[in-house]
């Protein structure tokens, strides 16, 4: 089961750190969800389904592509929220991601895309 995953390896003194696909993402989501205006990740539908087969974040809102170096490459797809500035929603949730990953894991960020898929009135 662990070769279908992607993990990110960091060689300490003691001993080797791998941070897999899934706590990434689960950082993302948690970043994205504190910044004001967005209103969710754009899930698709059959996020269960597709999970079976072995396809992880396909649908969960996000995209996650993990570099031969390490370094990552994040696709967010989010909603906004009805009178927000989608330029300025966007860039801050391109700030949260990168600082909430690169100051939990020490990993850089190379790239974050933000698509905006939909407009929410709350």
């Amino acid at each position: 089961m662990a070769e279908n995953k992607q993990y990110i390896t960091q060689e300490l003194e003691n001993g080797t750190v791998m941070i897999s696909e899934e706590v990434i993402a689960t950082i993302v989501a948690q970043a994205v969800s504190e910044v004001e205006g967005v209103v969710g990740l754009s899930v698709k539908p059959g996020v269960d389904i597709v999970e079976m087969i072995g396809k992880k974040n396909w649908g969960k809102g996000m995209k996650i592509a993990i570099s031969e170096n390490d370094e990552l490459t994040i696709d967010c797809n989010v909603n906004v929220g009805y009178g927000q500035s989608v330029v300025t929603v966007a860039k801050a949730v391109q700030e949260a991601v990168t600082n909430a990953i690169e100051s939990t894991t020490n990993v850089k960020v190379s790239t974050i895309n933000v698509n905006v898929c939909g407009i929410i009135r709350q």
